[in-house]
């Protein structure tokens, strides 16, 4: 295994579309961490610290943002708003047929389209977060209170950062290896790891040397069982039927459809996180409205999110249906039987078309069963530890692991993809 590994990763090194996709990949994340620093004018360093530092909804956001948020950097938004736009019109596909037909049956141009959509959605969304954020920070006295001139100005930068965020996280995507967007929240999250280590290393107690014993066994539970449900496949046996062409004979060949347990991915987690966040981010702010009722139903909103025996709830219940939602819009058991069927292709005691479909499906509910469950259950894993200790950090460490480990994993799998390739 070792020598495969080592073979592999010569031949990224030495195969120069491969090397070349990988460096492209290195230097978009590097000019991304560069606008990452670039912070708004007139912030006030102190509150920024006190506010987030006592504030989980912005440390959760500050993941999205991959670290932009946590010095108020032009790119502050991150890809929040592109992956608003993209849970918008994943939910558009099941109110709206067409787009659905787009979506799964018109092929790469239909998904170009589609994806052409979710861009142009992130434009109103991204002016529309950064219109709300810099009211919150100024209410707060993070930001000071700006002319018409200066409002207009800060708010068309941050939502401009967020658009160039995703042009970046698309070249990836194009040019590069891997899902941009992902990486580009994995690039945030590591960014932060000395700056977490050093903090550590200060503060360090030795008299709760048994208490982060086990949070290290805790996380590497958490990676191992993120390795093994991402891996999980239910194969399903399929046989090719043999077809005589002239002289020769076609076909007859048995080999299996790989069913993964997982199929969503880390998006359940990205999904989940964004629904939580905006009605909270909205709630924040109208918390401090002139307006009595209203800002009274607003601080209301954020005192009952505010309780994570709620938030715990919520948080596993988007997971779990976003699992089987992203599930259902990525994987189509009627276009799956489809192709075999016309490839000449069965399930040993199944009947081609819509029987296979129907026994397709079944399977793959069963199965996402197992995969919604984990997701959830690791999802509000680390809020449960810090009922447990009281530790806030916990519970952002833990989503961040989540997507770390996921975001790797597929990393391996499309380089392995690519040297795959250039081997044949």
């Amino acid at each position: 295994m070792v020598e495969t590994f080592i073979r592999k990763l010569k031949l990224v090194f030495e195969d120069k579309t491969i090397r070349a996709r990988v460096l492209f990949v290195l230097g978009a994340l590097v000019v991304f961490r560069l606008l990452a620093a670039i912070p708004v004018p007139g912030i006030d360093a102190t509150q920024l610290e006190a506010f987030m530092s006592n504030n989980q909804f912005l440390g959760l956001l500050n993941v999205f943002s991959g670290g932009g948020l946590s010095n108020l950097s032009i790119v502050m938004l991150g890809v929040s708003p592109y992956i608003t736009a993209s849970i918008v019109m994943q939910l558009l596909t099941v109110l709206v047929p067409s787009l659905k037909e787009m979506y799964q049956e018109e092929g790469d141009s239909g998904r170009a389209r589609f994806m052409q959509y979710s861009r142009y959605l992130t434009l109103p969304l991204a002016f529309i977060q950064s219109f709300g954020f810099i009211l919150l920070l100024q209410q707060n006295g993070i930001l000071p209170t700006l002319t018409l001139f200066g409002f207009i100005t800060n708010m068309m930068v941050i939502a401009g950062g967020s658009i160039l965020i995703m042009w970046i996280g698309e070249l990836i995507s194009e040019f590069g290896v891997g899902n941009g967007v992902s990486l580009l929240i994995f690039a945030g999250i590591v960014s932060r790891i000395p700056t977490s280590a050093a903090q550590f290393l200060y503060s360090f107690d030795s008299s709760q040397l048994p208490a982060y014993i086990g949070f290290l066994a805790i996380g590497l539970v958490i990676m191992a069982g993120v390795v093994f449900i991402t891996e999980a496949e239910r194969p399903i046996p399929v046989t090719y039927a043999r077809r005589v062409r002239g002289m020769k004979v076609m076909g007859g060949v048995s080999t299996y459809l790989p069913l993964r347990v997982n199929q969503a991915g880390v998006m359940p987690i990205i999904f989940a996180l964004s629904i939580l966040l905006f009605p909270q981010m909205i709630a924040t702010f109208l918390s401090k409205s002139p307006i009595l009722w209203l800002a009274a139903g607003a601080h209301s909103v954020v005192s009952a999110l505010a309780n994570q025996w709620l938030y715990g709830v919520l948080y596993f219940l988007l997971v779990f249906v976003f699992t089987y939602f992203y599930t259902a819009i990525t994987f189509e058991p009627h276009q799956l039987a489809k192709n075999l069927q016309k490839n000449g292709a069965f399930i040993p005691g199944v009947r081609p078309g819509i029987n296979t479909a129907e026994y397709l499906a079944n399977i793959i509910t069963r199965i996402t069963l197992v995969g919604a469950l984990f997701l959830g259950i690791l999802a509000v894993l680390p809020l449960i530890l810090k009922g447990l200790t009281g530790i806030t950090a916990i519970t952002i460490g833990g989503t961040a692991l989540l997507i770390v480990v996921s975001v790797v994993l597929d990393l391996v799998k499309k380089i392995d993809a690519q040297t795959s390739i250039r081997e044949y």
